[in-house]
């Protein structure tokens, strides 16, 4: 006969729990620096539970799927943080995001949609009420842990919903890392964007939030936060360079730049460092699907990479790069498993191998079939950067009736140049230095920039 005493116990230990002590350790240091304003790590505990209150009163239940629409700042982590620790299911967006809002939560569903204002801290939270039949999603929720949702590129089809565990994302950082001020620079819907700040609040750093991730405004922030650290993509520091602008700004504080989400040129790479020879320059690597990997890049400033760290391995396959990883999502909302029955997963990254190392050319759906011959664009890319007056180009595939696709050359020009002109110093450049094929038959000159909002490169 079962015991039907009302036994009294105490709460269960949260398992984010040790994240918010690890915050609380903080006291007053700065954790954030949001708009010239500055939030302590105790204020941070304290708006924690502030945002916990609230969503209480409003009544979002565990399991639920909450559409976060916002960009950084300290009120929106430590929202995000308060849903976590009721063991909701969010769905981060920006206006910069990959996919339409409409579409991402076709897909996820949605109970509730929070809302912040540009100033990143007022937070409206409305019932959206939009159910979502998902076998995955209600799998998930059996287990009680919160949950992210992010959205693929989908460069190559309809972008894919992936469900990460929020404790497993966390649990990378449980082991504290150097202390850093570092920009908030990739976005709060993509995965690089939730590692690097979990990555710099776990170890008690001071995280820099800006409006817009302008190069003028990125500098601006660095120099007025005296900024140690600024991760950034490759697109965004070609440019940097051609602007001009870092010349306005004391960025002597800067001691690390790390870049990845794309290829980096190494021409870009080499004016890098250059202009800024007391910086180390890291590569770094990772997928949403897997999450982020410890890297080293080769010292000798190349290109060529050591992957790997704890909870991650790597080998390669036919020149392509596959991880297994502790820390990979819980699966696809829309698409089939792309883990193999060991864990693996495929990158589509082709590399080379030197040893330990690797350099990463790019993704397999990038490569350009000339006539049976595979292209790199990177490669291409490379070499026009080195040309006077190029500030950007982007290098695709356009449709060939007998060769299957030519190359094109999008270029972004310091100065105006007539496109006759252009086209045979880019023609003559490449013929030096490169293949035949892989010289560009077609140049356009472009009228903007190369880049997203996501500062990264647009092909095509």
């Amino acid at each position: 006969m079962e015991n039907t005493d009302i036994v009294q116990t105490a709460p269960s230990a949260h398992p984010l729990d040790w994240f918010v002590e690890r915050l609380a350790s903080g006291g007053d240091r700065i954790a954030f620096i949001h708009r010239d304003k500055r939030m302590r790590y105790d204020e941070v505990v304290e708006r924690i539970a502030y945002h916990g209150r609230h969503l209480e009163q409003v009544g979002i239940a565990r399991g639920e799927i909450v559409c976060v629409l916002a960009d950084y700042s300290p009120d929106v982590f430590c929202f995000m943080l308060a849903l976590a620790k009721i063991g909701a299911i969010q769905v981060p967006l920006t206006t910069e995001s990959v996919v339409e809002r409409s579409t991402a939560l076709s897909v996820c569903g949605c109970d509730w949609q929070a809302t912040f204002d540009a100033a990143g801290r007022e937070v409206t939270i409305e019932r959206y009420a939009l159910p979502a039949d998902n076998a995955l999603l209600d799998q998930f929720r059996e287990g009680g842990h919160p949950g992210l949702i992010l959205f693929s590129s989908g460069s190559t089809g309809t972008p894919k919903a992936i469900l990460h565990d929020m404790v497993t994302v966390a649990e990378k950082f449980r082991v504290p890392r150097a202390a850093t001020v570092a920009i908030a620079f990739l976005m709060i819907d993509h995965f690089g964007g939730i590692n690097t700040i979990i990555a710099i609040t776990s170890s008690l750093g001071t995280v820099v939030t800006v409006g817009d991730r302008s190069v003028g405004t990125i500098c601006r922030a660095i120099a007025d936060a005296r900024v140690e650290l600024l991760p950034a993509t490759p697109s965004f520091l070609t440019m940097m360079l051609s602007s001009g602008v870092w010349r306005d700004h004391d960025l002597s504080s800067l001691t690390r730049i790390t870049y990845g989400t794309e290829v980096m040129p190494q021409s870009t790479l080499d004016r890098m460092r250059q202009v800024f020879p007391n910086v180390e320059f890291q590569q770094t690597y990772g997928l949403s699907e897997v999450g982020v990997l410890r890297s080293k890049s080769r010292p000798d400033g190349s290109l060529w990479v050591k992957l790997g760290g704890s909870g991650f391995e790597t080998k390669v396959v036919d020149d392509v790069l596959w991880v297994r990883s502790q820390y990979a999502m819980v699966g696809y909302l829309n698409a089939p498993s792309k883990f193999d029955a060991e864990g693996w997963f495929n990158t589509q990254d082709r590399v080379e191998q030197d040893g330990e190392w690797v350099r990463i050319h790019g993704r397999v759906t990038d490569l350009i079939n000339v006539g049976g011959q595979k292209v790199y664009p990177t490669e291409i890319e490379d070499v026009i950067l080195t040309i006077p007056n190029v500030a950007d180009v982007a290098v695709f595939g356009e449709d060939h009736a007998l060769l299957g696709k030519m190359i094109v050359a999008r270029v972004l020009t310091v100065e105006p140049e007539a496109i006759g002109d252009l086209k045979k110093r880019i023609r003559a450049e490449c013929s030096q230095r490169l293949a035949n094929y892989k010289v560009p038959s077609k140049v356009i000159l472009a009228d903007g920039p190369l880049y997203s909002g996501r500062q990264k490169k647009l092909r095509g």
